[in-house]
């Protein structure tokens, strides 16, 4: 049984819509019939354009005005980008299904100049302090640039701000037909993706059973697997959205292998380590891998990343 019609909401960026557009489909090919509609809502994270996530808040900038729409009943689901989706949830919502990953990677969009030979001091365009810190971390010379906007003002930026290179999550490039700007994608080792990168979740009043029978087919088990790892771990380093911390999970088989990573904003100083086992313990995987990391240094480092944040 499902509904005759089903509401989503979704952020109006570009990549939202085009995330959001993908469910719709899906869904329409999946219940002909179905009528699903489109609710675009504007987010604090939207608004604020001027001035890094990591100052703003971090938590929630992206989802808190559509989760105050589905608990007034205004929607039924909700299209998140995975790493803009908080660890906590209000009361009655949360996240019913993972979508197939796309390419978790970083890429570089740059003049024509890979990565390792980027200039002396060249000017490097990212959003987030986890590249940032990956990065300086391996070219403590780098300048980092902290830009905002959408994907395709972001790119603009390379030239509009007279940028060396922009660095971007590969998957928003490919879902919106970028990828002839891609330079090169960075190795995961190098740069360690955010939490959830590439996957997408659909988040639903979890006591509605029509709902969640109607989507559940989106759930991919193998990404969900690693994104609950890397969500586990997350949450047990109390880190945000906006936080340089790292962490990406890959599925083979039955076993889950996850790496996690730990950084000061300017890189110096980092932990890094990794976990493998079941994929039926994925967030406890996470959590001792969290431990594990905060023991080894890491949460001193994130002590001084909060008391900064707090100071700026």
């Amino acid at each position: 049984m499902h509904p005759q019609q089903l509401r989503i909401g979704t952020r109006a960026s570009q990549l939202a819509l085009w995330q959001a557009n993908w469910v719709k489909s899906e869904l329409e090919k999946r219940y002909p019939g179905m009528e699903v509609t489109l609710t675009k809502i504007k987010t604090i994270g939207d608004k604020i354009l001027d001035v890094p996530l990591a100052q703003v808040g971090g938590k929630g900038l992206f989802v808190k005005e559509i989760e105050e729409a589905m608990l007034r009943d205004e929607i039924d689901i909700a299209v998140h980008s995975m790493k803009d989706v908080p660890t906590d949830f209000p009361e009655g919502l949360g996240l019913h299904c993972i979508t197939e990953r796309e390419d978790p990677r970083d890429a570089v969009i740059s003049r024509n100049i890979k990565f390792a030979d980027l200039p002396q001091g060249a000017r490097i365009g990212t959003s987030a302090l986890r590249r940032q810190a990956q990065l300086l971390k391996v070219r403590p010379d780098l300048q980092m640039v902290i830009i905002r906007g959408n994907v395709e003002t972001r790119i603009k930026k390379l030239t509009d701000d007279n940028l060396d290179a922009v660095i971007l999550a590969a998957a928003g490039l490919k879902r919106l037909g970028f990828t002839d700007s891609v330079g090169e994608y960075l190795d995961t080792n190098l740069s360690i993706p955010a939490i959830g990168q590439g996957a997408l979740g659909i988040e639903c009043r979890l006591a509605d059973p029509i709902i969640t029978e109607t989507i559940a087919f989106f759930n991919h088990a193998d990404t969900s697997h690693a994104v609950r790892a890397e969500r586990a771990l997350l949450k047990r380093c109390e880190g945000g959205c906006q936080v340089p911390i790292a962490a990406h999970g890959t599925v083979q088989g039955s076993e889950l292998h996850l790496v996690g990573f730990i950084a000061s904003v300017d890189g110096q100083r980092s932990v890094r380590g990794e976990i493998t086992g079941p994929v039926t313990e994925c967030e406890q995987l996470g959590i001792r891998l969290a431990d594990q990391l905060l023991a080894d240094g890491g949460k001193v480092i994130l002590e001084e990343v909060y008391q900064r944040s707090i100071g700026e």
